[in-house]
């Protein structure tokens, strides 16, 4: 067999059907829409409409809440922190605050509420940090090696 000797099996491919081209293509006129009504005309999208019966979406009994308005905080994980001390990025003498990780590109961009610690990754140097928040597991890593963590007080719209 050669290359073009290959071919589709008979059927495989259909050639799209050109609606509204004339009678003779037995698909003209109304284009396989009926005649009249809201569904003939384009545009129309009667999505979880069940024709006047109570939609599935209404019936289902509803769970859970949205927070209306969540604090979004950035998220670092430790691992990462411990990567940028081993690259000489951050100075450890001084506290970790969000602008000096923004300003050493630990964290792209200063995030609406503050920064928030994560646990994943290993911490191996003696650290402060100065963040808005932090998990459990993130806190008792930094203490184990002897760090601390200061948990600033979140930042209120007043002040933006």
């Amino acid at each position: 067999m050669k290359l073009n000797q290959l071919a589709d099996n008979p059927g495989a491919r259909k050639e799209r059907l050109r609606v509204g081209r004339g009678i003779g293509s037995g698909k003209g006129k109304t284009g396989g829409r009926g005649v009249k009504g809201q569904k003939s005309r384009s545009g129309v999208a009667i999505k979880g409409f069940e024709g006047g019966q109570m939609p599935i979406h209404m019936r289902l009994p509803k769970r859970g809440f949205n927070v209306p308005n969540p604090k979004k905080y950035n998220e670092l994980n430790l691992g990462r922190i411990q990567t940028a001390i081993d690259a000489g990025k951050l100075d450890v003498s001084k506290p970790l605050t969000e602008a000096v990780l923004v300003e050493a590109g630990v964290v792209r961009r200063a995030a609406k509420d503050g920064l928030r610690l994560l646990a994943k990754g290993d911490l191996t140097t003696k650290v402060s940090f100065e963040v808005a928040g932090v998990s459990k597991s993130a806190l008792e890593a930094v203490e184990k090696v002897g760090g601390s963590v200061t948990v600033l007080a979140a930042k209120s719209e007043a002040a933006e």
